[in-house]
């Protein structure tokens, strides 16, 4: 289908156990310095630091990012916002995920097989905040058929976060 978002398929990497180690050390702790890691997988601190500069080449680590507490920030709400497109839209389901992804309070953004086109992760202030963002990026938008906003409890990221069944 011509219509739908174009979203490239990564190609399968490689890896030794000597890369799963180093991957699950830096999915714990992104900020370990490069002699700690190269300490706790058994090689020189130099072999470390090319085998990461070569996983960050081969597009298996994609960034660093630190974790941040959005209610520390006053975003105390979270919510999941489902989106179905127009069946004559399609054709802006890329322009419409790219517009959403600029938004500051999306967590993140998810492109749907299934009933819904997407699923979105916002974090906001409060159910107004979350109103607002609803009516503005979704709600007048003339290619969104249909919105669902649920509100999130509870939030929390599995310790994993789907690596393990890989490493």
């Amino acid at each position: 289908m011509t219509d739908l978002p174009k979203f490239s398929e990564p190609t399968r990497v490689v890896l030794d156990d000597i890369d799963r180690q180093i991957i699950a050390r830096l999915h714990e702790n992104a900020r370990i310095p490069n002699v700690d890691l190269a300490r706790e997988v058994g090689v020189s601190p130099s072999t470390c630091l090319a085998r990461v500069r070569s996983l960050r080449e081969r597009g298996v680590i994609t960034r660093y990012t630190a974790e941040i507490n959005p209610a520390a920030l006053g975003f105390t709400l979270q919510a999941l916002v489902s989106v179905r497109i127009r069946p004559g839209a399609r054709h802006l389901m890329e322009q419409i995920s790219d517009d959403l992804r600029r938004e500051p309070e999306v967590a993140q953004l998810f492109f749907l097989g299934g009933s819904e086109d997407f699923l979105i992760h916002v974090r906001v202030r409060d159910s107004e905040h979350v109103r607002q963002f609803v009516l503005k990026n979704l709600s007048a938008n003339p290619a969104v058929a249909l919105t669902e906003t649920n509100l999130v409890f509870e939030h929390h990221t599995a310790e994993s976060a789907g690596l393990r069944a890989v490493l």
